[in-house]
């Protein structure tokens, strides 16, 4: 492979004139910035928004506890096996085109889910929201990276870990309560993400490339997962924190809601109080740990992680509502800092040539540590019980965070 040397700063956009008039205007990297903060937010919206509503559709349509699982499963599934194939596409071909297909490609998933009246529907459009996160994740944090203004080094970093956080509990909050304010809130909440994707993807278009296109884009489609050797020490590193952070994760969307209503919690958006807690205080404790070393920062996340996993399963056999909602919001600090340690350590390793690639790295592992244990889990319930089930996961789940912090502590110190 040659190696090429790229400036840290691009150059101004700049209008160019081509065949058929000039180039349209792009927008300035400010407020291109934060179009790309936005879309993270967005996307991760999206991604939450369906859970609230798998209940309402299980009793509408009619289908197992186990097709719920498979409905989960296919979006991990998907997600992965497209991060796999096109995760560093955007490093050839430029990120424009990648963010505006995807976002396209989304909005047709929401589309899916507004007219689910069967199991079918249902599956295909949680499938195809997989492969549009597949296209879409790596490549908008490379984006936001790329796009981070000079003056504020490190930034990047900080919001790739707090909007996913931010926008995932959005995501849960707002469906849950469109579910109690509105009989018919399918129409609401799909409708209008749709029509906010397709907005985005036109966005996506205005947006300055920050990837120019070079050879390899038909190579780097052949299913791999690639870290640059830049970021290899640190991704090896991180790789414990990551796998602890988004098990914890899985463990909390997947039972979180079924076990706040066991707990007593019958409205919507007390059952979506689960994810909305864990990735609303993961976002925040990242905002407020934005100036620690990406070291303490790790440390405290993965100690947080265990403690609150462990304080999560005595206030489910103690029958605690309200003290299993506290101790989420332990475990979302966890969460949430936790990722915002990895970013920090990874981010700065590799240029822009790189990373679609390294991000890619990232979801991929995080996403197999996310979906693979929950739908082990959710096959599990039918047979050993919600209680057991979430308690064997739990203490895995402890244990995988505290040995993630004990590595951490005794590696080096940077």
């Amino acid at each position: 492979m040659v190696e090429r040397t790229l400036p840290k700063t691009l150059p101004p956009v700049r209008t160019r004139t081509v065949a058929g008039g000039p180039e349209p205007r792009r927008l300035p990297r400010g407020p291109a910035f934060v179009a790309a903060v936005g879309a993270v937010t967005a996307l991760m919206v999206g991604a939450s928004a369906p859970s609230p509503f798998y209940p309402v559709l299980q009793a509408q349509i009619g289908f197992s506890a186990g097709t719920l699982t498979t409905i989960f499963g296919v979006y991990a599934l998907t997600l992965l096996a497209t991060l796999l194939v096109t995760g560093s596409l955007s490093d050839h071909v430029g990120r424009r085109p990648v963010l505006a297909g995807g976002f396209v490609v989304l909005a047709v998933s929401m589309l899916g889910f507004w007219h689910a009246d069967d199991v079918t529907t249902l599956m295909v459009s949680r499938a195809v929201q997989g492969v549009a996160a597949g296209l879409l994740m790596s490549t908008v944090s490379a984006a936001a990276v790329d796009l981070e203004p000079s003056n504020r080094p490190g930034l990047a970093a900080t919001v790739n870990s707090v909007t996913p956080m931010a926008g995932l509990a959005l995501g849960a909050l707002a469906a849950g309560a469109a579910l109690d304010a509105w009989p018919h809130a399918l129409p609401v909440v799909f409708g209008t993400l749709t029509a906010a994707y397709l907005v985005l993807a036109v966005v996506a278009l205005a947006l300055p490339e920050t990837s120019p296109r070079h050879d390899g884009w038909l190579r780097s489609l052949r299913p791999h997962v690639g870290i640059p050797t830049a970021a290899r020490k640190a991704f090896n590193r991180s790789a414990p924190a990551l796998l602890a952070g988004w098990a914890t994760g899985g463990l909390y969307l997947s039972l979180g809601a079924p076990l706040v209503a066991s707990l007593g919690g019958r409205d919507h958006v007390v059952q979506g109080a689960a994810v909305t807690l864990l990735t609303g205080s993961g976002g925040l404790s990242s905002y407020l740990a934005r100036h620690r070393s990406a070291r303490a920062v790790t440390l405290y996340g993965t100690g947080m992680l265990a403690l609150g996993t462990v304080l999560t399963l005595v206030t489910m056999h103690l029958g605690s509502l309200v003290g299993f909602l506290l101790a989420v919001v332990v475990a979302g600090s966890g969460f949430g800092t936790s990722f915002l340690g990895i970013m920090r350590s990874v981010t700065p390793t590799v240029g822009p040539d790189q990373r679609g690639e390294l991000f890619s790295s990232v979801f991929v592992v995080s996403y197999l540590a996310f979906g693979l244990p929950a739908v082990a889990a959710g096959f599990a319930v039918p047979h050993l019980g919600l209680e057991t089930t979430a308690t064997v996961y739990g203490v895995a789940v402890a244990v995988l965070s505290g040995a993630a912090m004990l590595l951490r502590r005794f590696t080096t110190r940077d």
